[in-house]
């Protein structure tokens, strides 16, 4: 059995949106992306299970947040980019930054073409 066969630990997180055959389902590409990274870097042991479930728990249970969940993909990025600022993997600054650049590199790429942060320009 591969590393891509093992199911990691982050696909049994409570609230992940599933199919009928319970694997996890996006509505929009970055989600898929956002929740790779985020079993990536628990596969890596930059966080524990259990740090992750304490950070996405917090963003999930925010008083601002959307009774019917249709905000959970948003809560997954807060809840990781808190986690990756907290274990200063990246701080709050440099994140925003590297956001930035994907945005501007985003709008530079023909749609339908893999986004290249080299599109993003000086």
């Amino acid at each position: 059995m591969s590393a891509c066969d093992s199911p990691s630990d982050v696909t049994l997180s409570p609230g992940l949106p599933r199919a009928a055959d319970g694997a996890p389902v996006f509505a929009e590409p970055w989600q898929a992306q956002a929740f790779a990274m985020t079993v990536r870097l628990h596969e890596q042991g930059l966080f524990t299970w259990g740090e992750w479930a304490e950070a996405l728990s917090r963003e999930v249970h925010r008083p601002a947040r959307a009774e019917d969940g249709s905000d959970y993909f948003d809560c997954w990025v807060a809840a990781l980019s808190a986690l990756v600022a907290e274990k200063r993997l990246a701080g709050a600054e440099e994140q925003a930054a590297l956001s930035e650049r994907w945005a501007r590199a985003a709008e530079a790429t023909p749609h339908g073409s893999p986004i290249r942060l080299e599109n993003a320009g000086a």
